[in-house]
């Protein structure tokens, strides 16, 4: 067995987080070291960063620091081979990002991007597909073994320490059931691990499309350039309230069912304003704040942009669900091994996944020595070593605190992430996310 496998294979072990792991830092060295002579052979951009940083092996973790890719670099494809229909061309591209060849699969007959979606999934590439406020779509490239090691880590990961999945209770999903997205999947993979066969709900089975979201998005565009016709903002604004009217009719069902089933383990994840409108609806019933089971996992995100919301939303949730609302991880798009928080607020590491604390400018990577008292904040970059398909380092927008002490409060192995989490400010980011895209499929507002 390979020291990556190894690492990776730990987290079902039993009480991985719950104690060190020996020789971690060597191991991950180890399995970087590993990794990238492979990949490099394999995916044309991480050679070319190889190339162009005169990097020809990782000695240190330092050396990982010029190879990681920006998010940007997934949809780095010029929006032309999708006006066009050139998925000839937009397969070419994959391929530089890619270990498996796409270059070579069947595009006959594609008639957007949904179709070309479909097709590589077909194929063995299972894309999970973001979009940013510009429309333009990241395309992340993954196996099928990637998806099943990401249910399995997610089995472990998700939820910890409070609870673990064990397929027996009632699931809810306030959104899609269906759809090249990564938050749909994390749906699926806890579904999957916690749900009870029959007792499982998603918001609706109408498919997200990415084409759908990518042109609301330049309707937005092209509004604010004034090149857009009365017509064409009345038809989309006539579907958009007709999918409001549906989205809203059926979290009043779901709302019913949630509720009927508060007083027993339940999992509930959705977006900011749909709790919102779960809690007013409780009201008008006589349900008061914290009637919800303790060994209930709900999770909150995304969907408050463009929505009226009380400053104090995030309070409201937490005080109507009780002592269960809790993120349960931290994670993104670009990774697939998630970080558990404990019950001091801290995220945790697994094994697999090697953490690179950068400075702003994401040139130097920094250590314990930057911060005081271990404590340093700088630019998240990672390695995650679970991929198959494409390289797994990434350099992200996000501010966070590392402490690098050996122990964290709640007793268990260091280092931790602090729940101090923001993001950098970026002019002219448009990066949007998993909970961006389901917030656009759910509202297709033309808000900005």
């Amino acid at each position: 067995m390979s020291v990556r496998q190894e690492l990776l294979d730990a987290i079902v072990t039993p009480g991985v987080f719950d104690r060190p792991y020996p020789d971690l830092q060597s191991k991950q060295l180890e399995a970087a070291r590993a990794l990238f002579a492979e990949r490099k052979e394999q995916i044309g951009l991480l050679r070319r960063r190889a190339q162009d940083a005169g990097v020809t092996e990782i000695a240190s973790l330092a050396d990982l620091v010029p190879l990681l890719f920006a998010h940007t670099a997934y949809k780095s494809y010029p929006q032309s081979f999708i006006d066009q229909g050139r998925w000839d061309r937009m397969g070419q591209w994959l391929q530089t990002l890619s270990v498996d060849r796409t270059d070579n699969v069947d595009v006959s007959g594609v008639r957007d991007v949904d179709d070309w979606i479909h097709r590589l999934r077909e194929a063995g590439h299972m894309v999970l597909a973001t979009s940013g406020s510009s429309g333009k779509c990241s395309f992340l490239n993954h196996t099928r073994g990637d998806s099943a090691m990401k249910r399995r880590h997610a089995s472990v990961a998700v939820g910890w320490p409070f609870v673990r999945g064990a397929q027996d209770r009632a699931c809810f999903f306030l959104g899609p059931s269906e759809g090249p997205n990564s938050a749909i999947e994390a749906a699926q993979n806890n579904a999957a691990n916690f749900g009870r066969p029959g007792d499982i709900h998603f918001l609706t089975d109408e498919p997200l499309l990415m084409s759908d979201i990518s042109r609301a998005a330049a309707l937005r565009t092209r509004m604010a350039e004034g090149t857009v016709t009365p017509g064409e903002i009345e038809a989309f604004e006539a579907d958009s309230r007709a999918k409001a009217a549906r989205m809203d009719a059926a979290l009043d069902a779901m709302t019913e069912k949630i509720l009927a089933r508060r007083h027993e383990p339940i999992y509930l994840t959705g977006l900011w304003a749909q709790h919102m409108m779960i809690i007013a609806r409780a009201r008008k019933l006589g349900v008061g704040d914290g009637e919800f089971h303790p060994q209930s996992v709900i999770s909150a995100g995304g969907g408050v942009k463009g929505v009226a919301l009380p400053e104090d939303y995030k309070e409201q949730v937490a005080r109507f669900y009780g002592d269960v609302i809790r993120p349960t991880a931290y994670g993104m798009t670009e990774m697939a091994q998630m970080m558990p928080r404990c019950e001091h607020m801290r995220y945790h590491r697994p094994p697999g996944l090697i953490w690179l604390l950068l400075d702003a400018a994401g040139e130097r990577l920094l250590s314990a020595e930057d911060g005081h008292n271990g404590i340093v904040e700088g630019r998240f970059g990672f390695l995650d070593l679970l991929y198959e398909g494409r390289w797994g380092g990434l350099i992200s927008g996000d501010k966070v605190s590392i402490d690098f002490a050996p122990e964290c409060p709640c007793g268990r192995p260091g280092p931790t992430i602090l729940d101090t989490i923001t993001r950098f400010s970026q002019s002219g980011d448009d990066h949007i996310g998993c909970a961006g895209t389901i917030d656009s499929y759910i509202r297709s507002s033309l808000t900005s």
